[in-house]
């Protein structure tokens, strides 16, 4: 079975206690059954564009952004098509700030309505959206097969990773060099990387703890996520390749630090990793994505 993925954003909007959920259309891959409003990622979209463009077109409403939830992964199997599709999810807590509740037309969704938890307890729900809710997954219903997407354009690529601020009891940050031949190389960066089809984003990133740097870490908060294009991207080919690549930041605490190595199951991506004192970081050079998470400037 292919194996495919696709990004997606996603927004938990409450008026009091109820919450706004959409309904799959008949086009829908799971007809009847609600979810919290969103979908896919456009190609270079950040997320947060993403899922107030998505309750726009859903939901009629116009919302900002109030905090960053969750993300989460699921994998959605269409057998007809031989295809198995990897979705990961960036959540939301959003508040509507213009537009009147209507119902989207000829798309993936019907109707869009509030309820409350009671009410939306009793309704077919998507697992991801059920969880979020803090209500039972049920098994979902028999689904349609349709075929809305195609295999990534070879020329353009979109990319989902879980990086790290990882530190320890003595307040100390763990980051990890870039190695020769990748870009970056020679920056210092967050310690975290690409996630398996199929994985949580938490988990890939503790996977890559241990792979880069030899710690045992456990994820304390979901901090931010960040957004990055570079339309002319050194590809693996050799020419321009259109790179898209969203990253998830946690904070990660490491109980029983010890000396920071690099495994054999780094794949030659890092070169070292090291423990710095917050006052050694901006002596460093670092990515920008380290830089944003330290807080600090490097060079």
């Amino acid at each position: 079975m292919e194996e495919r993925r696709r990004i997606g954003a996603y927004g938990v909007c409450r008026d009091g206690e109820r919450v706004l959920l959409v309904r799959g259309s008949a086009t829908a891959d799971f007809p009847g059954v609600w979810q919290l409003p969103g979908g896919g990622l456009d190609h270079a979209e950040h997320p947060e564009a993403a899922v107030v463009r998505e309750f726009a077109e859903e939901t009629g409403l116009t919302v900002a952004v109030a905090g960053l939830r969750d993300a989460v992964a699921d994998v959605t199997r269409y057998p007809d098509l031989e295809v198995a599709l990897h979705t990961d999810r960036i959540i939301f807590d959003v508040t509507p700030t213009a537009g009147t509740l209507r119902d989207e037309v000829d798309r993936t969704s019907d109707l869009a309505a509030w309820f409350t938890p009671a009410e939306a307890a009793g309704l077919p729900l998507l697992p991801f959206t059920a969880e979020l809710l803090g209500l039972p997954v049920d098994p979902l219903p028999a689904r349609t097969a349709r075929a809305p997407f195609g295999p990534a354009p070879t020329d353009r690529r979109q990319r989902f990773a879980a990086y790290g601020l990882v530190t320890d009891p003595a307040g100390r940050v763990l980051l990890t060099m870039i190695a020769e031949g990748y870009p970056g190389a020679g920056k210092w960066h967050l310690p975290g990387g690409g996630t398996d089809h199929g994985e949580q984003p938490a988990a890939g990133l503790l996977r890559e703890l241990v792979e880069e740097a030899g710690q045992l870490g456990r994820v304390v908060e979901l901090l931010a996520v960040d957004n990055l294009h570079n339309p002319a991207a050194l590809g693996p080919e050799g020419r321009p390749l259109d790179w898209h690549g969203v990253r998830v930041i946690y904070r990660v605490l490491v109980d029983a630090p010890t000396e920071a190595v690099v495994t054999e199951l780094a794949g030659g991506s890092t070169a070292r990793a090291a423990w710095f004192l917050p006052e050694q970081v901006n002596g460093l050079r670092l990515t920008d994505v380290a830089a944003l998470a330290t807080g600090r400037r490097g060079r």
